[in-house]
Parts: structure tokens; sequence; C-alpha cells
């Protein structure tokens, strides 16, 4: 059956629907559900970091742990925590070697499966050793959501409104963290707190499960697997709605990424019979088996290793301190603080969601990013006049507010654009022949430096101290914005495949 025909039939079964595709025309309803329920598994993540500290304080409570074995190490602490990052980091390994067989409905359907799992065993743990597996459990659901979510965002949202949209999933994750400060707030007085706090993720979980098996396969998914032009298109009209209602137009918009895929293959196979392509592809790695993927490579590996390596745990760790010192909350008042920052950082990723499709992603980086190190240059300054005050057993309060100040400024500026336009280019960039592969070696980048920086920064902050500190991931942060400059390309308003045309001109 050829694809006229087919959309010919289809035209007779809707022919009592009379709406016309526009190129800005977005069906809300139908690409909102594309939307949301990805976007759930970015919202459990985030939920998790937002838990964690108040589990941790619960769990360790001799009066309020409800457990025999509250009386963790250090150590014991920290994989509490860390257990679900290295789930994430096993679930980005998997997904960069299987990702392309399994699809990104099928990983976000394993992703329900494994938070559901993981949140229900963590609430009736009865102790250590199986809720460290179940934090596993949980962390390879975070692996596989964070790697699927982008990846089905961007291949089933209009290009209008696709920006906005991987944006907004950055602001749910934040959402998600603020969610799970304030359920540390709600269950922290309560015995065994810590098992409602995780066990609130289990409904979250069956909820992506059951809106995920209502949605359709990703078209450009269904191409590349090697399903028909008829079942892409079916596929892109269920996502689209009343944006496909002219089906030749959608027909039209699936033989463009068809052919862009057929493209693709020819240039690859050029590339493997010229060098060691062949190899690299029979071993799953076709991410490089060619030079033409070097650059995205490039573009979505660096904002991924920048994004963290720019001090942001280091910053947000000292939070609290920094408040204190401004005489805004006491010790007791931390998870007062964290709210704070929480709401604002919501706050602010709203503003990167509203402006992304308008400004584009390019003036947003580069603004933001230079906004965050302005601001780590005036907390490394600021930093000395509190050291010179603790030091003389004064106030320092003019350095403290700057540093409060600065520290919000901070927050800001990444909240506008590392946060969520980081995720977001990585969503957009990589061929999609490759964007699986390339997406969750994004994704493994991410975790693994997330994990790098927190393993190194305790013993360098001991080191050369917090000035120094600062003043390092100001440096860091100068790089980043030559990199943002020189390599990344401005992607508003395009196709996927307009976008992966950009590489075959280079």
């Amino acid at each position: 059956m050829s694809i006229e025909s087919f959309v010919r039939d289809l035209e007779r079964q809707g022919s009592e629907s009379k709406p016309v595709q526009g190129s800005d025309t977005v069906d809300w309803l139908a690409t909102g559900l594309c939307f949301i329920f990805p976007a759930v598994g970015g919202l459990l993540f985030g939920y998790d970091i937002g838990a964690s500290s108040g589990v941790l304080a619960s769990l360790t409570n001799p009066q309020l742990s409800g457990t025999d074995w509250y009386a963790l190490s250090s150590f014991q602490s920290g994989l509490v925590v860390s257990m679900s990052l290295l789930g994430a980091l096993l679930g980005s390994l998997i997904a960069l070697a299987s990702g392309n067989r399994l699809g990104r409905r099928t990983e976000l359907l394993m992703a329900a499966g494994l938070y559901g799992v993981g949140a229900g065993g963590l609430g009736v743990a009865g102790s250590l050793g199986p809720l460290l597996a179940c934090r596993v459990l949980y962390g390879l659901g975070i692996g596989f959501a964070m790697h699927a979510a982008p990846a089905y965002i961007a291949e089933t949202s209009p290009p209008s409104v696709r920006g906005l949209l991987i944006s907004l999933k950055e602001a749910i994750i934040v959402g998600g963290i603020l969610a799970g400060y304030f359920a540390g707030y709600t269950f922290i007085d309560e015995v065994g707190g810590w098992r409602s706090m995780y066990g609130v993720a289990a409904p979250l979980a069956l909820l992506l499960g059951v809106g995920m098996a209502t949605l359709p396969e990703s078209p450009r998914w269904l191409l590349l697997s090697g399903a028909s032009r008829q079942e892409a298109l079916a596929a892109l009209v269920r996502c689209e709605g009343r944006r496909a209602a002219d089906l030749t137009l959608a027909a039209a918009e699936v033989d463009e990424m068809a052919d862009n895929l057929q493209l693709a293959a020819a240039s690859s196979s050029s590339s493997s019979s010229s060098g060691g392509g062949g190899l690299l592809s029979s071993l799953g790695l076709e991410l490089f088996s060619s030079s033409r993927y070097y650059r995205p490579l490039l573009v979505g590996m660096s904002l991924m290793l920048f994004q963290q390596i720019t001090g942001q745990p280091s910053v947000l760790y000292y939070a609290s301190q920094i408040f204190e010192r401004a005489g805004f909350a006491g010790g007791k008042d931390a998870a007062g603080v964290a709210v704070l920052l929480g709401s604002f950082k919501l706050l602010m990723t709203l503003v990167a969601v509203a402006s992304v499709d308008k400004l584009g992603r390019r003036p947003l980086l580069l603004f933001g990013v230079s906004g965050m190190v302005a601001a780590l240059l005036a907390l490394t300054a600021a930093q000395g006049g509190v050291d010179a005050a603790n030091a003389a057993a004064a106030g320092g309060t003019g350095a403290a507010w700057l540093s409060a100040g600065a520290l919000l400024v901070y927050v800001g500026c990444y909240q506008i654009s590392f946060g969520p336009i980081s995720w977001l280019i990585v969503g957009e960039v990589f061929p999609l022949a490759v964007r699986s592969q390339a997406i969750a070696l994004a994704t493994f980048v991410n975790f693994a430096s997330n994990f790098g920086v927190s393993l190194v920064l305790p013993s360098l902050q001991d080191g050369v101290g917090m000035q120094a500190t600062y003043g390092l991931f100001a440096l860091i942060g100068v790089a980043a914005v030559a990199n943002i400059y020189y390599n990344v390309p401005e992607t508003k308003n395009k196709t996927l495949e307009q976008i992966e045309a950009l590489w075959r001109k280079d």
C-alpha cells in the first residue's frame, strides 16, 4: 500500500474534521499529552534530589527513624544518596548500548516500572541493604527517563514550541525538587517519615506508566527502526492532532524525515567504507563512525560537562551558610532556605521557558553563563571579606550580604541558561541515526561529571579554600562562554531535519 493511498484512506476516515494544518498551528491537547507524561519522568528525578536531605534527617534520627539501624556512618549516609546516581549511570550505559533498539516509549515504560518498584521498595525497606538496592533500581529509572524523555519530546513536538516544551521539562524537574523539599518539611516530624517521603513517588510512577501506555511511539524512531512510512504517519497524526489534519502536508513531513534518514545512512556507509566506521558500527558505536557526528558531539558533551563543572554543587552546598551570615536564617531554618531557593529556581526556569522560543538558545546561554561568571567573581571577592571578618571575630555584614546577592544572581542565571537550555540543545542537535546513543552518552557525561565534582569538591575546598574555589569556577565559566560562542549553533524555529542538515554542510 502506497503512502498516497494510505493518506487518502485516512482523509476519508477523518473527513468530518476540518481544521487545516499550518506551520504555526499547535494542537495543545495532542502535543500536551506527548509532553506531560514524559515530563513526569523528570519530575520523579527532581523529587528524588529534593527529598534526599529530608530522608537523611529522618532516617538517622534516633527518635523518628522507626528503625534499629538509624546510626548510619557518614559513608553509609553517602551511599543512601549516591546509589541512585550509580543506578542512573548504569541506566545511561544500558541506553547507550540498546536505546535505539528499545525505543523512546519503551524506555519510558521501563523507567515507570523501575521508579515504581524502587519507590515502593524504599517505603517498606527493613534494613540498609534492601534500601540501597531499591535506590539503585530507582536510579536506573532516572537513567532511562532522562535519556528517553528529551528525545521523545523533541521528536513529537512542533518546531515552533519544541524549545518551550523541552525547557518546560526542566521546570518540571525543578518543580520536583521543590516538591521533595516540601515532602521533607511535611513528614520530617513523623516516626518513619522517610518512608512516606520515598513512597510518595510510587503513585507518580504509576501515572507515568499509564500515560506512556496510551501514547504512540515517536514517528522518527519508527522510521529509524524500519517501520513503514504509513506507521510513522499514523503516529505523527496522533502526536500532532489538528496540526496534522492536512494529511498531504503531514505525509510530506514524514517523507522529509525518511529522506533525511536515508541521506544519513548513505553518508555513514560512505564514511564506513573509507575508514574504520564499519568496525565501530558493528560494535553498535555508530556515533563514532563518521566525522559528521563530531561537531554535534562536541556541542552536546561540552554543554553537559560545563553544566556541572561551573560550580553549581559547590555554590548550592554552601547556600544555607551564605544566607545565615547575611542574617536571613539560622541553622534550624535550613529547610526554609531550601524551599526559598527551590522556589526562586522554579521562577527563573519559567522565565527561560517563556523566552527560549522568542529570544533563542544562544542569547540565553551567553547571557546566563556570563552572569554566572560575574556572580562567581562577586562570591570570590565577598568570600575574602567574610574570611577576614571571621578571622577578626567581626560581623562581616557587607561581605555576607554581597555573598547572598551573588548567590541569587548565580542561581537565576544558571536557571535561564545551563539548567534548561543544555538539555534542550542535547535533545535537538544529534542526527536521528545516532540520537539515542548520543543522548545516552550526554546523560552519562552529565551524571559522571556531577559525581566527579561531588567527589573532588570537599578536598578542593579543604586544600585551597572557598575563595580560590569560586575563582577557579569563574575561570571555567569563561571557558564555557567561549565554547558557547564558537561552537553552539542557534536552533530556534528549525525542524530537527534542518538542524541535522547543518552538520552535512560542515
